[in-house]
């Protein structure tokens, strides 16, 4: 039995996400150790080997389904519940994956790459790319105006004493015939601007 202190593929989470990679990866593990027996239907595998299938796919399960799966003792039963719940992935991710190897081919083609090493640098570079518009956006997405709170002050002084109120179309001579002061309000007080 191997080490079980680290795993040998990616653990499955929860939303199944990895779960076409992680058949795959399990189903060959299995055979590797001889246990693939143990998932099979109508299987005649031993007690002991059901026990190490068992510790073996249960090691490669995130916590949250461990917990999920916490009384299932037969691999066969782990793995069809499994194959139950995820394996509808199929009809969306196999149509996504096909595309983005036909995308990638077609890429692989066009910019005429000479080694798998060059196309793969500049994915790499495109990715990061990607990833930096991303960050940008989330900052502070398009079309969105900055600081809406300083634009509106901004808007009340440059608006301050332009065509409001009374004196509209008084200009800088506003209030001329009122108490002879401009700064002079109704009630003979100071009056100011603000």
């Amino acid at each position: 039995m191997t080490n079980l202190s680290k795993r040998e593929f990616v653990a499955l989470d929860i939303s199944g996400k990895s779960y076409l990679s992680w058949v795959l990866d399990a189903e060959i593990h299995l055979d590797a150790m001889g246990l693939a027996d143990t998932i099979k239907d109508e299987n005649q595998a031993s007690n002991q080997d059901r026990a190490k299938a068992m510790i073996f796919l249960r090691h490669h399960l995130d916590e949250s389904l461990k917990m999920e799966y916490l009384t299932v003792k037969d691999p066969l039963m782990l793995w069809n519940n499994l194959k139950d719940r995820y394996d509808h992935l199929k009809m969306f991710v196999l149509p996504q994956a096909r595309f983005g190897w036909i995308y990638l081919r077609q890429q692989y083609r066009e910019m005429k790459f000479k080694k798998y090493s060059d196309l793969i640098s500049h994915l790499l570079v495109a990715e990061q790319h990607n990833e930096l518009l991303m960050k940008n956006h989330e900052s502070r997405p398009t079309g969105t105006a900055p600081f809406p709170e300083v634009n509106e002050a901004n808007f009340r002084h440059s608006r301050r004493g332009r065509g409001r109120g009374p004196s509209r179309g008084h200009g800088r001579g506003r209030g001329r015939n009122f108490n002879h002061d401009s700064r002079l309000a109704p009630n003979n007080t100071l009056h100011h601007d603000v």
